[in-house]
Order: C-alpha cells, then structure tokens, then sequence
C-alpha cells in the first residue's frame, strides 16, 4: 500500500512535510457523509453573526480578482500533495466584502450538506488562503468541494471546508462538526495537532 499509493518524504523535505505524513501519489478523497448536489443558479454564500448579514450569488464571487494558487496540502489522515494548483480568489479580497465587527475573533465555517469547523479569524485573515472554485485548471470536482471550497495551507486540510457556503462571525470559539468528535480545535501539522485528546 505504501509503495502503490504512497511514499515516504525525503528527509530534505522536513520544511515542507510534517512529521508523521507520507506523500501521495494521487489526490485521496475523503469526505463524511455523501457528497452534496448543488445547482449554481441557487447557490449562495451567506455571512451572519458578528458581521452585517450579506448574501452572495455565484456571478458575485466570481467577479472577485481571479488569483492562481500553488500549495501544499496536509490530511489528519497521514497523507501530504505538494503543489497543487488551484484558480479562485483570496480570503483577504472576500473579506474586505464585509463589515465585521472588532469583537468577532472566530469563524464557523458551514457548508452544505450540514458540515461545520471552526477556524480562528487570525488563522483565516492571511495572505496564503483562499477560496477554490478550479482545481489543475478544471473546474473543481464535486467530490473535491466543488463548486467553491475554501483551502487553508497551514492548517489540516479538514480545515478547509468543501461545499462552503456561509461564514459564521463569532466572538468566542464554538467547535465544528470534526472538532466536536476528537479532532483538534487548531489543526496545525507541524505541531502535529491531530486530536484533542
């Protein structure tokens, strides 16, 4: 299995792939729960709680400055993909979209099919993070989070939300649906932060 599907990491690597992981030779789908049906002509994206409540359309999310992206990206599950390429548009650029309030200092993260996770405001206000809407220059598979996943570098990847469609201001920490069953609130992989427990 390890040979077929996976590698081990040189050990140059180190700064690139946290302990513990093995690099993939494909890209492993790994979803909770079936993979939604979506209908882009009723799609929305919501924002609500400590921000002024605001609707988006897709047509309006794709008129944000379109950016490509190469990054990394880390399973809990023990596997790493180097420089995936994906199209879409920054975290900063869609939150500059929206008045929040200064007493909001987490994120709940919601998507359809009822998924949640939570995310630190400072963890999701950075420049390496965005939103994905095109994945290796297709347009993203449903089972990969399409039609818009947000994508998180520096965190596990169940941190970045597939089927996103709303953000959810909030001024304390509430966990989402992982972090609820044992998963760590934070999610770091270099700190290993797997579990809670």
């Amino acid at each position: 299995m390890l040979g077929k599907f996976f590698k081990k990491p040189d050990p140059s690597m180190g700064d690139r792939v946290p302990p513990g992981q093995h690099l993939t030779n494909g890209f492993p789908i790994m979803t909770y729960g079936s993979t939604p049906e979506i209908d882009l002509a009723t799609w929305e994206f919501k924002v609500w709680g400590l921000a002024q409540k605001k609707a988006f359309d897709w047509e309006a999310l794709k008129s944000l400055p379109v950016h490509e992206f190469t990054a990394d990206f880390h399973c809990v599950t023990r596997w790493s993909k180097l420089d995936v390429t994906w199209r879409g548009f920054k975290v900063k650029d869609f939150l500059a979209l929206l008045e929040i309030d200064p007493a909001a200092k987490h994120v709940m993260q919601h998507c359809y099919g009822g998924y949640t996770t939570n995310i630190a405001l400072e963890d999701l206000d950075r420049d390496d993070n965005f939103f994905a809407y095109e994945l290796a220059g297709e347009p993203l598979p449903a089972e990969h989070g399409g039609p818009l996943r947000l994508v998180v570098p520096h965190l596990y990847a169940w941190k970045s939300a597939k089927w996103i469609n709303g953000l959810e201001f909030l001024s304390s920490e509430e966990l989402g649906f992982w972090e609820r069953n044992g998963y760590h609130s934070h999610g770091e992989p270099f700190a290993e932060e797997r579990y809670s427990y």
